[in-house]
């Protein structure tokens, strides 16, 4: 447990972290970074100081855009800005609406800015635009947490994954004043329902067959991977909350998923699964039907979309905690439950009948499957070997870094985009290629829109953005080529679907798509890019 000073932590301070963090490849480096200034954070200053060295503001939506930026104020000679002070005016600003709320947003940003250094512009800029290039990912974050508090990391990852978050868990931990002290108050986190987790997330394997393998020939649970929108659904009494994969709250948007909770005999009960728009026939409709719906407060629109909830796991029911329960058992509870809403699903060891329940669910309209350990608890919040998720083709969701100007009939619209892999250790985003290819009129219009709002530079031809969209994009393979940054470039990429409920920080990495898009692939050859 590290001592800590009687000084307040200075936005400088965390400048300079994050600076040295943007610098350094070095993960060992970057948690030794984190340790330094989290054992220098008195524990009320602890929920910023996290959220900012994780690139992030606490406030979801503050009003500020790229365009807010576009004219700063000098900078200050010498630094004097606490990360509490600048917190408030954050909060100060998210809470403005209504008449001259811009105008007084505005100044708000102004004077916040005059009072930073340059140094501190930059990472307040950056903290803003959501564009802060550290690569201090949560997941780092929380063992830096671990080490600063002298507890073990699994302790804390555990207690963030049942807060939801790390802000809380951290000030506990560090807040504590020993290693004995922050192991009970980390131990004081438990499953609440009506407190959302963070979910379990699968790894990827490039067939059925690597799937089942990995298993080492054990009994595996082969769910259908449903075209839908992850949803988790707390009811305690008549109270139901549902979010999306992001702990988003979205109860108000989708009554038909309230009334199925409502529905079920239980009293309290917390399960994970997806919802999706069905056509008459019980097909998905296309996800962009069920991601607006999900998405909309519009009543017509959602007059005209209903979706239905199915649910893979159980986490609790009736004061019961499940996640510690083998997924096997897990799923007996879960059929009792509720057993309209359970996902299809074959338990076996054999490949070939993996192999079999894949093909049908994909013939049926659904992404493809995901294997499962039938031992292994609900590990939320962490991407492991437990769960293995199988498409019947090579996607990847990647972010959008730049669009081009169209030409032909798509004169007048942006067409062509840059498409972008995650580096984890930059934090930053490595071009892969480029693509037209999949996009619907209505898609065009759509990305007309939405890119003008993420713009940051327009050279006339060249629009780039600042990279917040994620796109869903099908290959046949990739090879290597000097094209591109990545040393790799896509082969007849085409674009899915935008994928509005995951985030730049869930695309997909650049190991993870030479890994799975099988490197061994042809030589560069004149369609790399498309």
């Amino acid at each position: 447990m590290h001592a800590r000073h009687d000084e307040p932590v200075l936005l400088a301070d965390v400048a300079a972290t994050s600076r040295a963090l943007a610098a350094t490849r070095s993960r060992l480096a970057k948690r030794a970074l984190l340790v330094d200034l989290l054992g220098r954070t008195a524990p009320d200053e602890v929920p910023v100081v996290a959220r900012y060295l994780a690139g992030e503001l606490r406030q979801r939506r503050t009003g500020l855009g790229w365009r807010s930026l576009g004219s700063l104020p000098a900078p200050a000679d010498e630094p004097s800005l606490e990360v509490v002070a600048v917190d408030a005016v954050f909060e100060q600003m998210a809470g403005l609406s209504g008449s001259g709320s811009s105008t007084r947003r505005l100044a708000l940003a102004r004077d916040l800015f005059a009072a930073a250094t340059a140094d501190e512009q930059h990472l307040l800029r950056g903290l803003v635009t959501g564009e802060l290039r550290q690569g201090a990912l949560d997941a780092l974050l929380l063992d830096a947490v671990a080490e600063a508090a002298g507890v073990p990391a699994a302790s804390v990852r555990r207690a963030a994954m049942l807060a939801g978050s790390t802000e809380p868990v951290a000030a506990a931990a560090l807040g504590a004043g020993s290693p004995e002290a922050a192991e009970a108050a980390l131990a004081g986190f438990g499953l609440t329902v009506g407190r959302p987790v963070r979910p379990m997330l699968a790894a990827s394997a490039p067939d059925v067959a690597a799937a089942v393998a990995g298993f080492e020939g054990r009994e595996v649970v082969v769910d259908a991977k449903l075209d839908g929108i992850r949803v988790q659904v707390h009811r305690d009494g008549d109270e139901v909350l549902v979010v999306t994969r992001s702990l988003d709250d979205i109860t108000a948007r989708v009554p038909e998923i309230v009334a199925a909770a409502r529905g079920l005999d239980v009293r309290s009960v917390v399960l994970d699964g997806e919802a999706l728009a069905l056509d008459a026939d019980g097909r998905p409709r296309p996800f962009q039907e069920t991601a607006s719906r999900s998405a909309t407060r519009d009543a017509e629109i959602a007059a005209g979309t209903t979706l239905t909830p199915f649910f893979f796991d159980v986490l609790h029911v009736d004061g019961r905690d499940l996640l510690d329960a083998p997924l096997r058992e897990r799923l007996a509870v879960l059929d009792a439950v509720a057993p309209a809403y359970a996902v299809e699903r074959v338990v076996t060891s054999d490949p070939e009948v993996a192999q079999e329940s894949f093909a049908r669910w994909v013939g049926e309209g659904q992404e493809g499957v995901i294997v499962k350990d039938a031992e292994a608890p609900y590990e939320a919040g962490r991407r492991g070997s437990a769960w293995v998720k199988v498409k019947p083709r090579h996607t990847f969701d990647l972010v959008v870094l730049a669009v081009e100007r169209g030409s032909g009939r798509r004169t007048e619209l942006l067409s062509n985009i840059h498409l972008g892999a995650r580096d984890p250790e930059s934090g930053g985003f490595v071009m892969l290629g480029k693509t037209f290819k999949g996009m619907t009129d209505e898609m065009l219009a759509w990305q007309t829109r939405r890119f003008r709002e993420l713009e940051v530079a327009d050279d006339g031809w060249t629009v780039t953005l600042h990279p917040e969209q994620v796109v869903e994009i099908a290959i046949d393979g990739i090879q290597r080529s000097p094209r591109y940054p990545g040393g790799i470039a896509l082969r007849f990429a085409r674009v899915l679907r935008y994928r509005d409920d995951k985030t730049p920080a869930e695309a997909d990495t650049l190991d993870t798509v030479r890994t799975l898009g099988g490197l061994r692939a042809q030589p560069a050859g004149p369609d790399a890019g498309t």
